[in-house]
């Protein structure tokens, strides 16, 4: 074999090689219609130990592959103790996978990751999370010429047929949704006069927006009752204290008052939704490494908020309310209230995601004001044996 051909899988060490790490999709994917390359910047805060909240319980490896000097592929093994605490067994994640269309490139990164979590004991790879399902989850099958989205993977058509190639099997399939806003969309949502907030049988049900001078004790509230909502479904990770505080610090020049909806009932926090804009509307023309004028024009997007979309990244009813009919209606009435922001903000498309395609209550309240999803996405396991 030509030594230009031949393939080896090496872990990521030093800067160098991990600036190829994050580079390499926007060079594998290039001209690939639907992708958008993301900001460098952000991949490595999201890779990069002392800037990710993640390796405070967790740790990860990341592998290259490449074909002589060339890298073509590449993979994030990690181990997360707050996930497999959730799962209750020893299950491993492999994320950030990239490859050109060649399955023996597919297939080495995956065993890769595979050997490396099963030497630290894990009995399952599951993924792909990057790094962990707060983060980017799962594999695109559907939606690749869809409006890119923040913290939303996004993976060429060929990687799925070769998963199961590989051995890794459907654990779950994840949905987004795209909603216009707008008259059409607030009628197609609206509900009964008798269920405004604040008024009626909602009398002492009532909502406010973020307190930008108190952020950090809304980010507690938005915390505990995200927790608290989405204890028991699959997928969700708890978010602990310095996640959200990572979470502000990173989203705080992005925010406005009218991203958080918090609907109290009689003061106490009942539901929450958070809107955050989607950063690909002021950089996708950008390449993923601005240069200096490129941040130039970031920065004054930025201050301008030319963002015309935006993403619902948590939203959650209070346990509370669990059987009851104002907690059958919670998720409406919050939805109702984002769709009034909108009229304050630029967006003209909202994303809803990601939701689980088993979540037939929550997709049916979605499905009324647009009844199709506009992405897929499936998560995999791959048992690792010994």
């Amino acid at each position: 074999m030509n030594e230009t051909d031949r393939l080896t899988i090496i872990p990521v060490s030093g800067f160098r090689q991990m600036t190829t790490f994050i580079q390499l999709p926007r060079h594998l994917y290039a001209g690939l219609p639907g992708y958008v390359p993301p900001l460098d910047l952000t991949q490595r805060d999201l890779l990069t130990p002392r800037k990710n909240s993640f390796f405070r319980n967790g740790r990860a490896q990341y592998f290259l592959a490449m074909r002589g000097r060339r890298a073509v592929g590449r993979i994030s093994a990690q181990i997360d103790p707050v996930s497999m605490e959730h799962y209750g067994e020893p299950i491993g994640f492999f994320g950030a996978l990239d490859a050109i269309d060649d399955l023996e490139v597919v297939s080495a990164l995956l065993d890769a990751a595979g050997t490396w979590l099963r030497q630290r004991g894990m009995k399952t790879m599951r993924g792909p999370q990057t790094l962990d399902s707060n983060g980017e989850f799962g594999m695109m099958l559907e939606g690749h010429h869809a409006l890119p989205m923040v913290a939303m993977p996004w993976h060429p058509k060929w990687l799925p047929a070769m998963m199961d190639a590989c051995g890794c099997t459907k654990v779950r399939d994840l949905v987004a949704y795209q909603m216009h806003t707008g008259p059409d969309a607030e009628e197609a949502h609206l509900v009964p006069a008798s269920l405004r907030l604040g008024e009626g049988r909602l009398g002492n049900v009532t909502t406010r927006g973020l307190r930008m001078d108190r952020i950090k004790e809304d980010g507690e509230i938005l915390r505990q009752l995200y927790n608290d909502a989405w204890r028991n479904n699959w997928g969700s990770i708890p978010l602990a204290r310095e996640d959200i505080e990572s979470m502000i610090v990173e989203m705080k020049p992005l925010l406005k008052p009218e991203h958080f909806v918090l609907i109290e009932q009689a003061g106490k926090p009942v539901c929450v939704a958070l809107v955050v804009p989607n950063v690909f509307d002021i950089s996708a023309d950008l390449n993923g490494d601005p240069s200096p004028l490129g941040w130039l024009k970031l920065g004054k997007r930025l201050l301008r908020h030319e963002f015309h979309s935006a993403r619902v990244i948590l939203l959650g009813v209070s346990s509370v309310l669990d059987g009851t009919a104002l907690g059958a209606i919670m998720p409406a009435l919050a939805i109702t209230e984002l769709m009034k922001r909108g009229r304050s903000l630029p967006y003209r498309t909202i994303e809803l995601g990601w939701v689980l395609e088993t979540n037939t209550s929550m997709r049916r309240l979605i499905e009324r004001i647009t009844p199709e999803p506009c992405k897929r996405y499936r998560v995999y396991d791959r048992p690792l044996e010994d």
